[in-house]
């Protein structure tokens, strides 16, 4: 899975520096830490549901999840403050490289109908949002062992300053945008 950091090294440098004329390659963008979320609706109901929602995260990214508390309580979704609401983990280095290339090659052509993500998610500062409907699209998690479909949210954090950096940055990694 050195591949992705090899080809950032290799091929994405020089492209960028070229493209956005850049001085110096500290001022290339990079990919700085993926994110990846799993809220739950059903945690008061359900209280197994968090383990294996962390359970489904850990063995995705091959690391710990933390758990995500409520900030504040909301009446209308019967949350209180301090509430376990989701789970989360935060990518960084290799297996934040690993994990990308594991989404850009294997997870997502196993979406059913996919035709590519949207270039419009973007933040403004060069951050890009993404959601996941199941986790089964990743090859680790087995089809008989889950309880539920879960889906995640996945934001991919850079140093880029505007989209047009970011989105260069991405497409040259290999996420594979909708024409």
């Amino acid at each position: 899975m050195e591949k992705l950091r090899e080809q950032y090294e290799k091929e994405v440098v020089p492209a960028l520096m070229k493209k956005f004329n850049y001085k110096s390659v500290m001022q290339v963008p990079k990919l700085d830490k993926i994110v990846i979320n799993i809220g739950l609706g059903d945690t008061r109901d359900n209280p197994k549901a968090l383990d294996n929602a962390m359970n489904d995260l850990k063995i995705i990214t091959g690391q710990q999840p933390i758990i995500t508390k409520a900030r504040k309580s909301i009446a209308a979704f019967k949350i209180r403050e301090g509430a376990n609401i989701g789970c989360k983990v935060t990518l960084r280095k290799e297996k934040m490289y690993e994990f990308a290339y594991k989404l850009f090659n294997v997870a997502l052509p196993r979406v059913r109908d996919f035709r590519g993500l949207s270039k419009d998610s973007f933040d403004g500062r060069g951050d890009y949002s993404m959601g996941i409907k199941e986790q089964l699209i990743f090859p680790e998690i087995e089809y008989d062992k889950i309880d539920k479909l879960r889906g995640m949210d996945i934001i991919f954090v850079t140093t880029a300053e505007t989209d047009e950096e970011a989105r260069e940055l991405l497409t040259l990694l290999g996420m594979p945008f909708k024409n």
